[in-house]
């Protein structure tokens, strides 16, 4: 495909990978369609396509900038409508290893939201762009592809909420499926012709459940986020965040059977149990507000397309469809607005080799989270996955980091960084944050 025919990309999908694949793509076609198979609420209304979005949802301060490139000014939008921001260590509570990460300016902003006002709002920016377009309501049901399948051409698509109308058939120069954990590419690709991508995975088997309550001045002093990871003891851990509408979101995870109530007094009373008091503190008394959810996710999941020797022209898969990672790190949103950036360093030399090197360098991207995710979930001993030395050395080490982070505030600025997805893992082991973290613990 040469640059003559980008003349139409479509994108399966419109969860947040989707809408910012779209938004690149709307710079190098002259038409992007968007495909989905719901109608989109209005923004802040959760949709059906998407029930995770009930749970509590962060946008790391990497997200946050790619987001902010990609739909200028949206950062100032979003606080005008009621969205906390706030200094992602300055204003937060970090427990780790049986103390809270000390605290400074950091200068990693964040943005304190729920899934449905900011998918809603990027949605909203997206469709103002003149030459994107939407299909609602339209479930694709395979590829179309060239005589001798060397090219994706199109999709094959049935009406989700009309069946008799039959099946219609949608060309496109380039296919991009953004549709989540649930993709059918392996199959697809199997269907014309290809080998289907490896996986990997770690099987974490965790059950979280997620309350609202209403935020007062006087919680937490004023504090705006608490983050409690499960230990290997206790497998049992929360995250409380304030959100628009003078709300926390707190999700309390626990690992192995280990299940948060959705009735009040278990939620409060599984609070109880956490490694540290904040989150129970302040739902002991915060006023609740509507139900309870509850949700299992039994692995994290990565396809490996950067290691298949042979891959259609005209196709991309992006986003969770690639990778999905344990939600309790709250990595899959701003992990899939990096793979964007990667989409446009792909794009911008041609389409000779498009597939290689896109899923070349979103292989790059997913790298960090997933040995984030991955490492910490192997913390957890009946945790099924490949343990070898390095894992259980950055394991032990990234705990003398948080040790030295009681104290040290640069120690916790690198780790917060990597958690951030703003710097690689072996960044916290530079010879000045190792010397630091050695003399801490030396110290006790």
């Amino acid at each position: 495909m040469g640059e003559q025919n980008r003349k139409h990309a479509l994108v399966i999908g419109g969860s947040m990978g989707g809408l910012v694949a779209a938004r690149v793509l709307s710079d190098h076609f002259e038409q992007v369609t968007l495909i989905d198979r719901d109608t989109f609420p209005e923004c802040g209304r959760h949709r059906r396509g998407v029930p995770q979005s009930v749970h509590t949802h962060g946008l790391l301060a990497s997200g946050r900038r790619v987001l902010e490139h990609l739909f200028p000014g949206i950062s100032d939008e979003l606080i005008e409508r009621g969205v906390p921001a706030g200094d992602i260590l300055a204003d937060s509570r970090w427990f780790f290893e049986g103390a809270c990460l000390s605290r400074c300016v950091s200068g990693l902003n964040g943005l304190l939201l729920s899934r449905p006002l900011l998918e809603g709002t990027v949605r909203k920016r997206l469709f103002t762009i003149s030459n994107v377009k939407r299909i609602e309501n339209r479930v694709v049901e395979g590829l179309t592809a060239t005589s001798d399948n060397r090219r994706v051409t199109g999709v094959c698509v049935q009406a989700s909420d009309d069946k008799q109308r039959g099946a219609e058939t949608i060309p496109a120069d380039l296919v991009v499926d953004s549709t989540g954990r649930g993709s059918h590419s392996p199959a697809w690709l199997e269907s014309i012709g290809f080998a289907k991508p490896e996986e990997d995975k770690v099987e974490v088997a965790i059950a979280y459940t997620t309350r609202l309550f209403r935020r007062r001045g006087d919680h937490l002093n004023g504090d705006s986020a608490v983050v409690i990871p499960p230990t290997p003891e206790g497998k049992r851990g929360g995250v409380m965040l304030a959100q628009e509408g003078d709300r926390w979101t707190v999700t309390l995870v626990g690992y192995l059977g280990r299940v948060a109530p959705s009735e009040l007094p278990g939620f409060i009373e599984f609070a109880k149990t956490l490694p540290a008091p904040y989150i129970h503190e302040v739902v002991t008394d915060a006023e609740p507000i509507g139900d309870a959810y509850t949700a299992r996710f039994p692995a994290s999941i990565r396809r490996r397309y950067d290691k298949l020797k042979a891959f259609p022209a005209g196709f991309l898969v992006f986003g969770d469809a690639i990778c999905s990672f344990n939600p309790i790190y709250g990595q899959g949103m701003s992990a899939a607005a990096q793979q964007s950036e990667a989409l446009q360093q792909s794009l911008t030399p041609g389409d000779d080799n498009l597939a290689r090197r896109f899923f070349k360098r979103a292989s790059k991207v997913v790298d960090i989270p997933w040995s984030i995710a991955v490492g910490s979930d192997l913390r957890i001993p009946e945790t099924i996955g490949p343990r070898n030395a390095g894992v259980n050395f950055v394991n032990w080490y990234i705990a003398k980091l948080h040790k030295a982070a009681h104290r040290d505030p640069e120690a916790s600025v690198a780790f917060l960084k990597v958690a951030n997805l703003l710097a690689p893992p072996p960044s916290i082991m530079h010879p000045r944050i190792a010397m630091r973290v050695l003399l801490a613990n030396l110290r006790g």
